[in-house]
């Protein structure tokens, strides 16, 4: 079952990382080219910037602002291939008349671009080049160019560099997701196990009723039967009847408890009062299996904070699990003391106990280390419940009369309702079979070995 159930954790977190892997592929390819897109706009527009500064320095004549003229008020003087002007730059000259001056006689401009004006990009000689224009007072167009050099090489820098990093992010995406999958996967695969498990038990342990029921009215309606015969299997079919009453009841309550999104109102309860009324509830059924039945509370406070009907359930079940294991003429003894800051309750039995290589799966749903008991193995698994929602610990042990101990401990609190000692003190003392009482009656044949 754990190889099955590793290989289906391994699988969908796999697959989970790699659609993470895959989403995370798609927003970086969207995050790169969105770099680069704006990497060479951000260029581009400097370079557009220098060309701008380059047309205002070339207009800078005698007369003009600088002590010069040309657009500022004076004649423009082109340069000259002998006198190339401030490299990178190349500058070119449509002279009115047609001809053409430029300061890299092997940089030939497109006619098209004679008249150009605004920054466009042009390919010249091979060579990616960024051109903006300007007339002249003289009638004559000046056009500064500027190769994009610069651009394409940041462009390239960027590019290879999130080609590097692009398979180094996504294995760790992918790992990472492999790794969060299993951790999120694996809980929610045991709940489906735990599921699928607990429905295949509840199948078997109400086949088992019904078969005998089914087995018992097929025998009566096939011929006649003495009246002796009909008792006895109409007591049969009320006995497993109300074996799957209590097993429906039990599965309904841990079913509801399973998708409760919060616990029932919680109060302060007195776990020796509780305890003492729970014991005079049981009264009949030890008297009934001649078991020494006792409560004992110590003095001081012993209120918890809990939802009264779960510590109702939870003494039921530890009250039932131990005087159904005890053997006839045994006893069963419920104390609740106080132990540091915490309450404790504890049940002790004459019976088998439970070994110790039982005691972790005790608390598992239908299981049972023995068939000899009726039980369906769901008591200790809505007790453990119980335990868990409330705070409580767990604490298995072995009795002083070599049986189980079975200890629940909870915080104590800080304050309860006045009167609690009094209280407890009082309802012990008024009860039949409580602190040290036991009432004989028939006994119950075999000892059955402890498990549920």
């Amino acid at each position: 079952m754990s190889l099955v159930r590793g290989h289906t954790v391994r699988s969908a977190s796999i697959r989970v990382a790699l659609a993470a892997t895959g989403v995370v592929a798609v927003a970086y390819l969207l995050v790169a080219i969105a770099v680069v897109v704006i990497t060479s706009q951000n260029l581009t527009g400097q370079i557009d910037a220098s060309l701008r500064d380059t047309l205002a320095h070339v207009f800078q004549g005698p007369g003009g602002p600088n002590g010069g003229g040309g657009a500022g008020g004076g004649p423009y003087h082109p340069p000259t291939r002998d006198e190339p002007f401030n490299a990178p730059f190349i500058v070119w000259t449509i002279q009115a008349g047609g001809d053409v001056m430029s300061t890299d006689s092997s940089a030939v401009l497109p006619t098209a671009y004679y008249g150009v004006t605004s920054p466009v990009t042009v390919t010249i000689g091979g060579t990616t080049v960024r051109i903006a224009g300007q007339d002249t007072p003289d009638g004559d167009h000046v056009v500064v160019g500027q190769t994009m050099d610069s651009v394409s090489q940041a462009v390239s820098t960027y590019i290879v560099a999130e080609i590097g990093i692009a398979p180094a992010l996504l294995l760790i995406v992918f790992l990472g997701a492999v790794t969060i999958g299993r951790r999120v996967a694996e809980p929610i695969e045991r709940a489906r196990e735990r599921q699928m498990a607990f429905t295949a038990d509840a199948s078997h342990e109400l086949r088992t009723p019904l078969s005998v029921i089914e087995a018992h009215t097929s025998l009566a309606l096939a011929q006649n039967r003495s009246d002796a015969w009909y008792r006895s299997a109409f007591q049969r079919v009320d006995n497993e009847s109300r074996r799957m009453r209590r097993l429906l009841d039990d599965m309904l309550w841990l079913a509801r408890f399973d998708v409760a999104t919060g616990q029932p109102h919680a109060e302060p309860i007195d776990v020796g009062v509780l305890a003492a009324q729970t014991v005079d509830r049981f009264g009949i059924v030890a008297e009934r299996r001649t078991l020494a039945l006792t409560a004992r509370a110590a003095p001081g406070s012993n209120v918890i904070t809990v939802p009264p009907e779960w510590l109702d359930r939870l003494l039921g079940v530890l009250l039932d699990n131990a005087c159904k294991y005890a053997p006839p003429g045994g006893s069963v003894v419920v104390t609740v003391a106080s132990e540091g800051g915490r309450v404790m309750l504890t049940v002790d039995d004459s019976g088998p106990g439970i070994p110790a290589d039982e005691r972790e799966h005790i608390f598992d749903r239908f299981h049972r280390a023995t068939d000899r008991t009726s039980g369906a193995g769901l008591g200790l698994a809505i007790g453990d419940a119980i335990v868990r929602a409330t705070n409580g610990r767990w604490k298995i042990g072995t009795s002083p009369a070599g049986g189980a101990s079975v200890s629940v401990s909870w915080p104590r609190s800080l304050g309860g309702p006045s009167g609690a000692r009094e209280t407890s003190e009082s309802a012990a003392a008024a009860l039949p079979g409580v602190a040290g009482g036991s009432a004989p009656s028939a006994a119950i044949p075999g000892t059955p070995a402890r498990s549920d």
